[in-house]
């Protein structure tokens, strides 16, 4: 193994140089509104930890290194701890608990379409489990597969499949290998005019491969649509051959099997090109902030924008929880940590100059007839910080705080009633086991039939913090279930959702994935237990 392979942080999220620490006065504040305790276990140490030996056999070994070469396949420490399980905070407090079962046994790096093939074919053939891996930054469980006592698994990560394949400019379409990293792939596609719009809150270390496979949907949604709704072919390789799917920009030939794959999670194969349609890159952007009197008030104003326009690029509304934490509220009329009430509205727009002095001016006479007030510089400040909140996550959690997101999407006519059963949901597990709550929420996808909502719970760790989410977790996923709402809007499934997932889908819709399960992948290597 002649290179390490790498990634980001092992033990956190992102970029470890962004790590952020907690000043004394904010780790006061913490501690006495969530009531925490001292002695939180935090993030061990490399040196601290001591992974399981390796199950690969000698042979096994060898043919992989064979397919892809040997400096591309890696068995040391870090190599597995970096693909270790995702960066949901159950998986960052079973790594903080020195619960290393889950890590790969080999990193393996193929290079080419037919090297994925070649590898899922041997491993198939020795029943080694393969993990398709992205940027790894699932939260719900998408990279932790289950496997038999002694079976082998490795991490099959896409990096080095990075590769512009072709650019149509007249169809205005670019087709990707899946290993490129939003942010790399904006650069290139900036260097031509033009932009995907794709940017969740993992964009600067998540693969495009890892948007498909998610059904990811970007901060920039009611703008540019989710990934998926980008997508119009994809390459795919399986322990059974491959599939090139998607000959045209819409087609009525039977049911259109990229859906299949879009979503899948690796568990049905793998993405080894994806064919996405572009915008040009926007002349001009603007960011505005909203006061707002109330939740109710200020989600009847996105659903009109939703649905009668000027739709924005960014729409993002916090309900009042939410909104006097947000330090972006900070000197907004009305607003600001405890300043008493509101919510905030974030919309931003993007286009050509024209495009967005006429749509922004035109949702200013709605919002201001509406009795909505200008928050003065809380659109720049969200956009400047939009990408930092895990980071601050990791910080609570070194605190003893127990921290972390959940999210659905309903139609308009049933949002009030999901967002106040999961609300309550939430708060009523996390009180009856003696670690009282503060949820918060905001919309921040929406279309014109409904939107998101996406909350963030904080309390005290408990003893054992991964079953007390657990618990929690389970109340809320059967709120949004029996309120009709879905189990998940853009995290995706992973092994978290699996359950309530099967309910979704029924008796006989779960034998029907089963079954192309089955014809895909009949070893059943890919990403066991995850999604299916």
């Amino acid at each position: 193994m002649s290179q390490r392979i790498g990634t980001t942080s092992w033990s956190g999220w992102g970029d470890p140089g962004h790590s952020r620490k907690l000043s004394p006065e904010m780790l006061a504040l913490v501690r006495q509104a969530l009531g925490l305790r001292d002695g939180a276990p935090v993030a061990p140490t490399l040196d601290e930890l001591e992974l399981p030996a390796s199950r690969l056999s000698a042979t096994a070994l060898a043919r992989l290194e064979e397919v892809v070469g040997a400096r591309h396949v890696a068995t040391g420490r870090r190599d597995r701890l970096e693909h270790l399980r995702g960066k949901s905070t159950p998986d960052l407090l079973r790594l903080r608990r020195r619960d290393l079962s889950d890590a790969p046994d080999a990193v393996v790096c193929p290079g080419s379409h037919a090297e994925v093939l070649e590898l899922l074919a041997a491993c198939a053939q020795q029943r080694t489990i393969v993990v398709p891996f992205g940027g790894g930054t699932s939260v719900v469980g998408g990279l932790a597969p289950r496997r038999n006592r002694g079976q082998a698994a490795i991490a099959l990560d896409l990096r080095r499949m990075d590769r512009l394949l072709a650019l149509d400019r007249r169809s205005r379409l670019a087709t990707f290998e899946p290993g490129l990293r939003g942010p790399e792939a904006e650069a290139r596609l900036r260097r031509h005019g033009y932009t995907l719009g794709h940017f969740p809150q993992s964009f600067e270390f998540a693969s495009l491969g890892g948007f498909a496979a998610t059904r990811s949907s970007g901060q920039a949604s009611a703008g540019y649509g989710r990934f998926d709704e980008r997508v119009v072919a994809l390459r795919v390789a399986t322990p059974q051959g491959s599939l090139e799917l998607g000959q045209a920009p819409k087609s009525a030939a039977g049911p259109d099997l990229r859906q299949l794959f879009l979503g899948s999670e690796g568990t049905l194969g793998v993405i080894t090109a994806i064919t996405l349609e572009l915008s040009p890159a926007p002349a001009e952007r603007r960011y505005e902030g909203w006061s707002l009197p109330d939740f109710a008030a200020g989600s009847e104003l996105v659903r009109q924008l939703a649905q009668d326009g000027p739709r924005p690029t960014v729409v993002r509304l916090s309900d009042e929880a939410e909104t006097a934490l947000d330090p972006a509220r900070a000197g907004a009329p009305g607003g600001g940590a405890g300043a008493g009430g509101g919510c905030l509205l974030i919309t931003g727009w993007e286009g050509t100059r024209e495009q967005v002095r006429s749509r922004s001016r035109e949702a200013r006479r709605l919002l201001e007839a509406a009795g909505a007030e200008p928050a003065a510089g809380a659109g720049e400040q969200w956009l400047d910080g939009r990408f930092a909140a895990p980071y601050l996550r990791d910080a609570l959690l070194d605190a003893g705080a127990l921290v972390e997101t959940l999210e659905t999407a309903c139609f308009w006519s049933s949002l009030p009633g999901v967002y106040a059963d999961v609300r309550r949901a939430v708060v009523n597990s996390l009180s009856e086991q003696g670690t009282p709550a503060v949820v918060l929420c905001h919309i921040s996808h929406v279309y014109r039939s409904g939107a998101s909502l996406y909350f963030t719970v904080a309390c005290a760790q408990a003893d054992d913090p991964v079953a007390q989410w657990r618990r929690a977790k389970a109340a809320a996923s059967d709120a949004i279930v029996a309120a009709g709402a879905t189990i998940t809007h853009h995290h995706g499934v992973g092994s978290d959702h699996r359950d309530w997932y099967h309910r979704q889908l029924g008796p006989l819709g779960t034998a029907l994935l089963r079954a192309v399960k089955r014809q895909l992948d009949p070893a059943g290597i890919l990403n066991p237990g995850v999604l299916v």
